[in-house]
C-alpha cells in the first residue's frame, strides 16, 4: 500500500518554532472562516483570526495548537503559519484564558472608557479561542 501524500508544515510566532513537520493534513482558522489544506493545495495566502490549528500527521496523530492571528503562506508542498501568538494546546491555562475572558466582559460592562471596546473585544475572542481549542483537545482524545 502507498503512503499517503503529504505536506510539510511549519507554525512559527515571535517566539521561536512551534512545530516542524510532514502533515496529510492542516485546518487553519483564516479570516473567512477555516479552511482545510492537503497536500498539492493551490497557492494561497490568508490572514489567520485567533483560533485552533488542527494537523493530523502521517502516524495518524493530531496535533493541536492556538494562534492569537498572523498570516498563512500555501504552497504545493509546504504550509507555513506565521502566528502573531501560538501555543501548544496542552500548554494553554484555561485558568487564565477564563480569567482573561472575565476580565475584558467586565471591563466592556462597567469601564468602557478605560480600554477601547475594539480591546475588550479582542481579548474576549482571545481567550474564547483558546478554550474552544482546549475543548477540540479534550474531544480528539475521548
Amino acid at each position: 500500500m502507498a503512503e499517503a501524500p503529504t505536506i510539510h508544515v511549519d507554525i512559527v510566532s515571535a517566539e521561536g518554532e512551534l512545530f516542524s513537520g510532514p502533515a496529510t493534513a492542516v485546518f487553519v482558522p483564516a479570516a473567512q472562516g477555516e479552511l482545510g489544506i492537503l497536500p498539492h493545495h493551490a497557492p494561497l495566502l490568508s490572514l489567520l483570526k485567533a483560533g485552533a490549528v488542527r494537523i493530523k500527521t502521517p502516524d495518524g496523530q493530531e496535533h493541536f495548537f492556538f494562534v492569537g492571528g498572523g498570516a498563512l503562506e500555501v504552497q504545493p508542498y509546504k504550509v507555513t503559519v506565521l502566528a502573531d501568538t501560538a501555543l501548544r494546546a496542552k500548554d494553554i491555562d484555561e485558568a487564565a484564558a477564563v480569567a482573561a475572558r472575565q476580565r475584558a466582559e467586565e471591563a466592556l460592562r462597567d469601564r468602557p472608557g478605560h480600554i477601547t471596546q475594539a480591546e475588550a473585544l479582542a481579548e474576549v475572542a482571545r481567550a474564547v479561542a483558546q478554550l474552544k481549542v482546549l475543548e477540540h483537545l479534550r474531544n480528539s482524545r475521548g
